[in-house]
């Protein structure tokens, strides 16, 4: 009897056991059918908290809404330190909707020999908000009445166009479900076709659509503007032909290191015939910038970006697609303060998110190309100081980029902290352009920035420096040889002096 119970028992536990593979082999093809993320750490936060700092900080950034429920969007899908914001001045269109499902039309960056559509037949993809659960049910109408759509999961492994854009639909329409879809190549044909089912697929359902979209690659600042500018205005008029025209025309004017005029050409197009097909008539251009205009983005080099909403309403009578040109002038109280506040809020929040704020919504003044120093003060005691003589970008996105290489890559002091920076006041000092003079007689104490050369060694003072140390010229000329690593008094002789002034002003002024 003893044996018999054991043998039973011995019966139960492996029924238990296979039951319990069987479960676990049940589940293990579910979890593989969601895609995890492969660009967060690189183009947005890895942290869950820090990624929706950095969302909520672009939405709070961001242009206001100027158009009823957008049914698609064209957005960029860049690194969001460079193109978030411009997203979120898309995005922004759309907030406050309700939307059951968010298609996402990506670019194909990484399967060149693929052509066609392609879905992505898994459950959902992985940010670090969680997991984006996919729309069977609009996926499987999309494979049952579009030819061109084919299931196809590496197509959409690598590719991080419909990624990125994940964070911001899971953060503002955290119900909504994703279709996430590669468009293969950017035949006109083809993007038609499919925008044609998608939008049959889409009718009666709350839903938008984001076509995935950089605009121009690594053109000089200037190019970029007169490539993608002409592409952001065929947009809105719904006609697939403008737009490859626009982009044809860019790429054919001989503009060197352009690479591309829209990486995600097909997308756009397809979510354009998709719009049309759902009703919409038109559409505006919201917003364009590009990497240049980023603070810590290279002007001779860069990306485009903008966003679009495609909507029901009645188009527009025009796109506000050019910022406003420098016009010069005096900076006024508004100026400073408005550039003081912009340069404490870059510290703050690439300390808060790994982000930057866009330089935007400057007067005229502050859009001339002028040198500026940053410096930061603790107490009192100088914590970071860093500026540029000569300009390369504009006042405003200048500042920016000071702000930062003042608050971290000054390497006589340790980066600055969060905690920290409630104690340190910000000074600005934009400057004059420099003129040489010959005689060290000529530099004034206290009116004259200096810029000491003497073969390969070099250093600069600004004007306030010898004042605030009690200095005299030769004092003040003693040591800024001994700040180029020269010995004192070898500026008597041998020595050139460029001098400049200066406009100062600090947050005390303002408070």
């Amino acid at each position: 009897m003893k044996k018999s119970y054991v043998l039973i028992l011995a019966s139960v536990i492996t029924l238990l056991l296979i039951f319990a593979v069987v479960i676990q082999a049940r589940k293990e093809p579910e979890m593989d059918k969601v895609r995890p993320a492969v660009v967060a750490g690189k183009f947005y936060s890895a942290s869950p908290a820090v990624l929706k700092t950095a969302i909520a900080g672009f939405l709070e950034d961001a242009s206001p809404a100027t158009v009823s429920r957008p049914l698609a969007l064209i957005l960029p899908h860049a690194g969001y330190i460079y193109s978030g914001q411009i997203a979120a001045d898309g995005y922004n269109q759309a907030r406050g909707n309700s939307y059951e499902t968010v298609v996402i039309l990506g670019t194909n960056h990484t399967s060149p020999r693929f052509s066609r559509i392609g879905l992505y037949p898994g459950d959902g993809f992985t940010t670090p908000l969680g997991v984006a659960r996919v729309d069977r049910s609009v996926m499987e109408a999309l494979q049952a009445t579009c030819p061109d759509c084919v299931p196809n999961a590496s197509v959409h492994e690598q590719e991080h166009s419909v990624e990125v854009q994940i964070p911001f639909v899971q953060f503002l329409f955290p119900d909504a479900k994703i279709v996430p879809v590669v468009v293969g190549a950017p035949d006109a044909a083809l993007c038609e076709r499919f925008g044609q089912a998608l939008g049959r697929v889409l009718s009666g359902k709350k839903a938008l659509i984001v076509a995935s979209s950089d605009l121009s690659h690594y053109p000089s600042y200037e190019d970029a503007r007169a490539v993608d500018l002409p592409i952001l205005e065929a947009i809105p008029t719904l006609e697939l032909s403008r737009v490859q025209k626009a982009v044809q025309d860019g790429m054919g004017r001989g503009i060197a290191n352009l690479h591309t005029g829209a990486c995600g050409e097909g997308p756009i197009m397809a979510a354009m015939a998709a719009a049309r097909a759902m009703g919409a008539r038109g559409g505006k251009v919201i917003s364009y910038a590009n990497s240049g205009d980023v603070a810590i983005g290279d002007r001779s080099r860069v990306v485009g970006y903008g966003a679009v909403a495609l909507t029901a309403d009645p188009p527009p009578a025009a796109s506000m697609t050019k910022a406003a040109a420098g016009t010069g002038g005096e900076l006024q109280p508004a100026d400073k303060k408005a550039l003081l506040a912009f340069a404490r809020k870059t510290i703050t929040r690439y300390l808060a998110s790994e982000t930057v704020p866009l330089a935007r919504g400057f007067s005229p003044a502050v859009q001339e190309y002028r040198g500026v120093f940053v410096t930061l003060k603790k107490y009192g005691n100088l914590r970071g100081c860093i500026g540029r003589l000569i300009p390369e970008t504009p006042l405003g996105q200048l500042v920016g980029a000071m702000a930062l290489q003042s608050a971290f890559n000054d390497h006589r002091f340790r980066p600055v902290t969060a905690g920290e920076l409630k104690d340190i006041e910000i000074e600005i000092s934009v400057l004059t352009p420099m003129k040489p003079v010959s005689r060290a007689e000529d530099i004034v104490v206290g009116r004259d920035g200096v810029l000491l050369q003497k073969g390969r060694a070099g250093a600069v003072f600004l004007p306030q420096v010898a004042t605030e140390q009690g200095w005299s010229r030769e004092e003040m000329l003693d040591q800024l040889c001994l700040k180029a690593g020269l010995p004192e008094g070898s500026w008597r002789k041998g020595a050139e002096f460029q001098i400049f002034q200066a406009i100062v002003f600090h947050e005390s002024e303002f408070k």
